[in-house]
Order: C-alpha cells, then sequence, then structure tokens
C-alpha cells in the first residue's frame, strides 16, 4: 500500500510517501509545500490544495493520512492548522482516497513504539525504518514520512470515500 502523509500547517505543510509491503517499508518522496504570508489566507489554501491534488496524481497513493491538531493552550493558532487540513482532506475525498487522521502520540506509538518518544527519537526511528542515509528534512517532511508509517502499520481510517 502507497500512503501519502500530510503535516498540515499554512507556512508549510510536510508531505511523505511511504509504500509499504508486508513488513517491509519503501522512502518514495518527501518534502514541503511552502506558501507566502504575503499571499490572502484563500490563495495559501488554494496553493495547498493545488500541490496536494498534484501530489496525489504523481504518486497515485492508495490513501491519504493526515496529522491531527494538537494545541494546548492558544486555539486560534490551531486555526489556520484546520484550515490546511480541510484542503487536505478535500484533495482527498476529490480524489476518491480513503483518510487516516493520527494524533502526534499515535505517530510516536507506531514509528517509535513510544507514544511520548521526543522529536529526535522519531526522526531516528524513522530514518531507519525508511532505510535512509539520513534524517529527512526538514522535520514537517519527516513527520508527514512518520504519518504515512503510523497508516501503513495501523490501516485504520476515518473516513472512507463512496467510490
Amino acid at each position: 500500500m502507497r500512503v501519502l502523509g500530510f503535516d498540515p500547517g499554512t507556512a508549510t505543510t510536510g508531505y511523505g510517501i511511504v509504500e509499504g509491503k508486508g513488513n517491509r517499508l519503501t522512502h518514495i518522496a518527501h518534502g514541503v509545500i511552502l506558501t507566502s504570508p504575503k499571499d490572502h489566507y484563500a490563495e495559501r489554501l488554494k496553493q495547498i490544495y493545488d500541490q496536494a491534488t498534484e501530489l496525489i496524481a504523481t504518486h497515485n497513493p492508495q490513501a491519504i493520512a493526515i496529522e491531527e491538531l494538537f494545541f494546548t493552550k492558544n486555539v486560534t493558532t490551531g486555526i489556520p492548522v484546520a484550515q490546511a487540513r480541510g484542503v487536505l482532506s478535500l484533495a482527498a475525498i476529490q480524489s476518491g482516497l480513503p483518510i487516516g487522521e493520527f494524533k502526534p502520540r499515535e505517530m510516536k506509538l507506531a514509528v517509535a513504539g513510544y507514544g511520548k518518544a521526543d522529536k529526535k527519537q522519531v526522526q531516528e526511528m524513522i530514518k531507519m525504518l525508511l532505510n535512509l542515509d539520513s534524517i529527512p528534512k526538514p522535520d514537517d517532511a519527516a513527520d508527514a514520512l512518520g504519518i504515512a508509517i503510523c497508516q501503513i502499520h495501523t490501516g485504520q481510517y476515518n473516513a472512507v470515500t463512496g467510490k
């Protein structure tokens, strides 16, 4: 199964594509979708949507995995992330793909075996699981690869299309 994982954000959305066959994981690609704070928020969301749609068309995943929101005190900072999650979900549903949604703690558990693992531990495990020469950069892309791995390991979907 090929999974396209996203770590959503309005300025930076990380993506990672992982193929899972049995117990074997293969790194396909990773990177970020960047938008400029100079652009209107609606234009930034369109850019995220367009690039996500392009990634789906180029890499033909069988599922999309998106990191869920996590914020502690300031709900206002979560609103732009929620908007980015919305356009990523729309791109997935319009492509007929099921969506898995995972909290950061679930991803850490699936990747590192410990839900409170620190970022460095998770990144080292991603490097090892995907047989990479170095830790994937930037952090948003590494997190997106972790979300994709989590989807492959759990096989759980929160939204499934009718297509």
